[in-house]
């Protein structure tokens, strides 16, 4: 008999012939999360089993932050023997409502589920006098897994994590991480669905403060395990904003600030070989978010701009922040730099051509290009 802990993945189920490669990605990102501690992993059919482990509750903790994993249990492991089971079963306390539940994964096991359940409904009731059956909504469940592998494991806990699909291989995507409550989500959702990430993030020294950007970083590392970023670029805007703010239509500033972002973000995507752009914009939620404001920014993409929380209001975006831990540090009360020469009445249906005239009033590309080139690149 050997304590184990069972791990589940859904949705690669459904990936048909690819199914080994999501599986292989799974496992390589576990063994990423768990790097330091001891363990051993095992693949049999449709579960993963880790045991000769130490501090269980440290890797199930990692664990529930790894895309792609369903749900976690603490197991018993015994051979796919009626009478073994059984005898375990003899051993388990219950002194409330509880009900047995067979998978029987291994068709070559002597007994069909039903059956065994009930069996051993039986053993528990004979050796728990306080013990009732409750078919429909039991205070403990005695799970039952007979694998294909030979094994057997009983457990009664399931603990959920995120599911969706592994981190891909190649940091794709660049998250545009603000100091405010979206950023973060957005980047969580992209990463649900596999998608690996880095993180640009913009700042406005000295009109944004030190602790702003600290405020950042404390974001970038609470949202790692999930995004899987090793880089944070810091890009000033300090000296396009002041340019902007001195020749340009004070309504613009957000628009005008918004699309130099994007072009910044097309360079490092063009560098360092990123395939998407990711951003935590809610449509309507801001003037920057209207249709009209995102189909000037989106004019000057080079890369496919992830919008993840489009059609996310706030209350359901505060709801995300607050389960992956990062709405207390984003609501700390330090500026981000679009919080820098924030026009009174910002333009909410913004022209293109319009934007394009603006920008051509000043040393756009001189400016672009300085900024670009003095990105601080930090590892995460």
């Amino acid at each position: 008999m050997n304590k184990v802990i069972l791990i589940r993945f859904n949705e690669i189920h459904l990936k048909g012939g690819n199914k080994k490669y999501f599986t292989k990605l799974l496992i390589n990102n576990i063994k990423d999360a768990l790097s330091g501690v001891n363990f051993k992993l095992e693949n049999i059919q449709n579960r993963l089993v880790l045991r000769d482990y130490e501090d269980e509750q440290e890797i199930i903790n990692r664990l529930k932050c790894v895309f792609g994993v369903h749900s976690i249990s603490v197991a018993v492991e015994l051979d796919n023997n009626p009478e073994i089971i059984k005898d375990y079963v003899k051993t388990i306390k219950i002194a409330s409502t509880f009900k047995c539940d067979v998978n029987r994964a291994d068709k070559s096991f002597p007994i069909k589920s039903n059956d065994f359940a009930a069996q051993l409904g039986e053993i528990v009731l004979d050796n728990n006098s306080h013990a009732k059956v409750d078919i429909h909504k039991p205070q403990i469940t005695i799970n039952v897994d007979i694998r294909e592998s030979g094994k057997t494991y009983i457990f009664s806990d399931l603990i959920y994590a995120y599911s969706g699909l592994p981190l891909g291989e190649n940091r794709d995507g660049l998250l545009l991480l603000s100091g405010g409550i979206d950023s973060p989500v957005a980047g969580f959702c992209m990463a649900k669905r596999g998608l690996r990430q880095d993180i640009l993030h913009f700042d406005s020294f000295p009109y944004t403060s030190k602790l702003a950007k600290e405020k950042v970083m404390t974001l970038a590392k609470l949202i790692k395990p999930f995004i899987g970023a090793k880089y944070i670029y810091v890009c000033s805007m300090t000296k396009l904003q002041e340019e902007f703010h001195v020749n340009c239509k004070t309504e613009y500033a957000i628009n005008l600030l918004r699309r130099a972002m994007i072009r910044v973000a097309n360079a490092v995507c063009k560098k360092y070989k990123y395939k998407t752009i990711v951003t935590g914009e809610s449509l309507g939620q801001v003037a920057s978010q209207t249709i009209e404001s995102l189909t000037s920014t989106n004019a000057v993409a080079s890369f496919p701009v992830m919008r993840p929380l489009i059609s996310f209001n706030k209350d359901e975006i505060i709801a995300l922040a607050k389960e992956i831990n990062t709405y207390e540090t984003s609501i700390l009360p330090y500026e981000d730099c679009c919080t820098v020469f924030l026009p009174k009445n910002p333009v909410i249906k913004p022209k293109i051509e319009e934007a394009e005239r603006e920008e051509n009033k000043i040393d756009y590309t001189a400016l672009l290009n300085y900024v670009i080139e003095n990105i601080e690149v930090i590892k995460l």
